[in-house]
């Protein structure tokens, strides 16, 4: 076990020399992964449950917005924080209700890992897709309500941050008479 041990750390060492590097904890977030996604894949065998062969497009772009919003609202919004904050240290805001945080180095791998993914809008949507997708499988129509929801939030997002850009527009077009 010491040579495993002793490899494992040279193996770390070679891979990020000048920079710690969880490998550790994202193999563990990596077999968590494999595992959800197995489960999932599990569920719709037992159940009997037809995977569609070519998901409708729709519906491609129905999760695809979703997900953006679903990743962002638990990665970056600051009332979703308090999930985030055993493994986060807050640092600032970054605007229309997010705030930008950085990973707590707390020496284990897995938490460090853990944070990393729970603060990276890119990474979590992987995780985020999935479950929605195995949710379309699973019960369509209310992961189709709950993605059309979600849907609706991300434009709303959109029209929010347009209105006040044309807003700020308008007050220096007033400046300037």
């Amino acid at each position: 076990m010491t040579d495993v041990k002793e490899k494992v750390a040279r193996l770390r060492r070679a891979y990020a020399p000048h920079e710690h590097r969880p490998l550790g904890g994202y193999l563990a977030a990596m077999g968590t992964y494999a595992g959800v996604t197995a489960t999932l894949a599990g569920l719709v065998k037992a159940t009997g449950r037809p995977v569609p062969e070519r998901p409708a497009a729709a519906d491609v772009v129905l999760l695809s917005v979703a997900t953006h919003k679903l990743s962002r609202l638990l990665s970056k919004d600051a009332v979703t924080s308090p999930l985030r904050a055993p493994f986060t240290r807050y640092e600032r805001p970054i605007g229309s209700g997010e705030v930008m945080e950085e990973v707590r180095d707390s020496g284990s791998p897995t938490r460090h890992a853990i944070g990393e993914l729970l603060s990276c809008p890119f990474c979590l949507a992987v995780w985020v897709a999935t479950g929605l997708t195995g949710g379309l499988v699973l019960a369509p129509r209310l992961t189709r309500l709950v993605a059309t929801a979600l849907t609706a939030v991300a434009a709303s997002d959109f029209l929010q941050m347009a209105y006040a850009v044309a807003q700020q527009a308008a007050e220096g077009d007033d400046d300037k008479d």
